[in-house]
């Protein structure tokens, strides 16, 4: 995410609201929007967390009201969305061996061929717009990216109705002071999307955006050692059917120097993660609003505030199914679960189905639980409601494991208030 965009979306405490999201191919006007409410840097605490009495009653969402607020601007832009690119003004290479594809200018590109040690590379103005169309094109590379983006506004990754090979099969070398630990490398905003097929293989990450990482559409299939989806700000998916088996994390949204962003965002498409840690992973915000998602993993999903409000989403984990973890001085620990169709699977031993470090709510929904202990959280835990089956059995208030604070409350209960500050998406447009 550009500093621009940090510094306006970001300036105070987030509150999410939710948000439908369109398919890859939806038009225009019924595309994603994702607006933020932000309180002022200097308002207290106080301000932002409602009393009990304050707070509405059973069987209803639960809602802060908060003073500063402002919108952002929407995530996915039309062209996004687009699966596939417009060729009439188009460039066509053909990758060769050992010899690097350097794009300085914006445009649509168009790569085919076979070939081993070929980078292409894209070196472009800062508010330049590239689009690589990737037909039928396969790279082998010992220890460069297939792909790296030095500079650009942001780079589109478009697959035709064909299937590409993208794979590097040595330790990555650093470029200078660059890290490039990807096969896909970019230093700014990446796109994928299209109407083929893309695999990936990697003796590091799979894909990494030093910035927002998006994936609208297209098949992508990724093996890694390291991260498959990797970004700093931002990874946002809204289609697309994604097939991760990898040693580290499926997704992983995280800023080493910045602890304000690093959010994920789930809106369409098929995900079905494989990963030896976390399934998904965030440093602020999780937030799904569809898709059909399935993870296998040591967690499932990890993130400061995680919120579901759709889709199908299937958890086996041997550690936590969902944890809300404090990442991110900038977000009070929150599980919130408002909609969607969740099953979540443990295994044996010191595990939680959910577990918060802060606070467990759960208003709606479809919530499938075999565990030992269901959940586990620090702060309120309060289900207003939604279907909730533990072990075969449906139950009407929360339990806890750790019996260490919160209230528990059942359906009629007065419901907790939030216990800090809650955060919701910066999700900046690019323009065309």
């Amino acid at each position: 995410m550009k500093k621009r965009n940090i510094e306006k979306l970001f300036a105070g405490i987030a509150v999410v609201l939710m948000a439908g999201c369109s398919s890859a191919a939806a038009p225009a006007e019924e595309q994603i929007s994702l607006k933020t409410v932000e309180t002022a840097a200097a308002e207290t605490a106080e301000t932002a967390v409602p009393s009990q009495e304050s707070s509405q009653s059973a069987n209803t969402s639960i809602d802060v009201s908060v003073s500063g607020m402002m919108s952002a601007d929407d995530i996915f832009t039309d062209r996004d969305l687009q699966q596939t690119a417009d060729l009439t003004s188009a460039v066509n290479y053909t990758v060769s061996d050992n010899s690097d594809i350097t794009i300085t200018a914006e445009g649509v590109y168009v790569i085919t061929g076979t070939a081993e040690n070929c980078t292409v590379i894209v070196d472009a103005g800062s508010e330049d717009k590239v689009q690589i169309v990737l037909d039928a094109v396969s790279i082998t590379n010992t220890d460069s990216p297939a792909i790296y983006v030095k500079s650009a506004d942001k780079v589109f990754i478009t697959t035709t109705d064909t299937a590409s090979t993208l794979k590097v099969t040595g330790p990555f070398a650093a470029d200078g002071t660059t890290n490039t630990d990807a096969v896909i490398f970019s230093k700014d905003d990446v796109v994928i999307n299209g109407t083929g097929t893309l695999n990936i293989s990697s003796t590091g990450n799979g894909i990494t955006s030093k910035d927002d990482l998006k994936i609208t559409g297209g098949t992508l299939n990724i093996t890694c050692t390291d991260d498959a989806l990797e970004a700093n700000d931002s990874v946002a998916v809204a289609g697309g059917s994604i097939t991760i088996t990898t040693d580290k994390d499926g997704i992983h949204c995280e800023n080493d120097e910045d602890d304000t962003v690093g959010y994920v965002y789930i809106c369409g498409g098929t995900l079905d993660i494989t990963s030896v840690d976390d399934g998904i992973h965030g440093t602020t915000i999780v937030q799904i609003d569809g898709g059909t998602i399935s993870v296998n993993g040591h967690e499932g999903i990890e993130g400061t505030y995680i919120q579901i409000n759709d889709g199908t989403i299937t958890v086996n984990a041997s550690d936590d199914g969902i944890n809300a973890a404090a990442k991110s001085a900038s977000y009070t620990p929150t599980a919130e679960i408002n909609g969607g169709d969740l099953t979540i699977r443990m295994g044996s031993g010191d595990t939680d189905a959910i577990d918060s470090n802060g606070n467990l709510y759960i208003t709606g929904g479809s919530i499938s639980i075999t565990a030992q202990s269901p959940f586990d959280y620090d702060g309120t835990g309060k289900m207003t409601g939604g279907t909730v089956i533990v072990n075969g059995t449906q139950i009407t208030a929360l339990t806890n494991s750790m019996m260490g604070g919160g209230m528990q409350g059942g359906f009629g209960g007065q419901q907790g208030g939030f216990g800090g500050p809650q955060g919701g998406f910066g999700g900046h447009k690019g323009g065309h």
